[in-house]
């Protein structure tokens, strides 16, 4: 178990390849939850295509494609703007998100994010982001993101039936909390802010290693 502070390694993991990569820190560790911040200056790394193709000028890039070719090059970059709180729960197809601006400490929504569950590694946590998101408004207002890319990553063989029917009881769990306005939907971590002596999350040189 990692204690509050420590600096973590949060992976994508596909074919025993690292495919997504962030540093971040512990805000707490415990049996059924762990919580994570993700901190502007944090270090990453990602392919080239999601930086430059789906965040960036060119358009096109398909993530699925460099799943199917075993094919992307990993790019390192900062992340920016937005302070995130990650919350996992063990054997959970499905992390909740608290996203704020972090310049002027402003709550920009709760995003749930579908994802295989997380294991541990030596160096933090690795999973696997399925695309399928909901972005819950402050209001409670929600709506679906990446619908479109997370149906090409059934089609393409990617996203397996036993994923899907996970993703689709984790749906109706997630929308029975919207509806009660329970945790983590609740605002319970809404005034939570970083420890200021915290330092900028870096990454291990062992961050590929799997």
């Amino acid at each position: 178990m990692w204690k509050s502070g420590d600096v973590v390694t949060l992976r994508g993991i596909y074919n025993r390849r690292a495919w997504y990569v962030q540093s971040a820190v512990v805000v707490q560790d415990r049996p059924e939850e762990v919580a994570l911040a993700i901190l502007p200056g944090a270090e990453c790394f990602a392919p080239e295509g999601y930086i430059n193709g789906k965040h960036g000028a060119k358009r096109g890039w398909d993530r699925w494609d460099d799943y199917v070719n075993d094919n992307w090059k990993m790019q390192r970059y900062n992340w920016h703007t937005n302070r995130l709180l990650i919350l996992l729960e063990p054997e959970k197809y499905y992390a909740s998100i608290y996203f704020w601006q972090d310049d002027v400490n402003e709550f920009l929504c709760y995003y749930i994010n579908f994802q295989l569950p997380f294991r541990r590694s030596a160096i933090g946590f690795d999973t696997l982001d399925l695309e399928l998101d909901i972005i819950v408004e402050p209001s409670h207002e929600w709506r679906w993101k990446d619908l479109d890319d997370y149906q090409r990553g059934i089609d393409r063989g990617i996203i397996l039936k036993e994923w899907t029917n996970e993703i689709d009881c984790a749906k109706q769990e997630i929308f029975e909390k919207l509806a009660k306005r329970q945790y983590p939907l609740d605002g319970k971590w809404l005034n939570w802010k970083p420890d200021p002596s915290w330092p900028t999350p870096k990454l291990p040189e062992s961050w590929n290693e799997v």
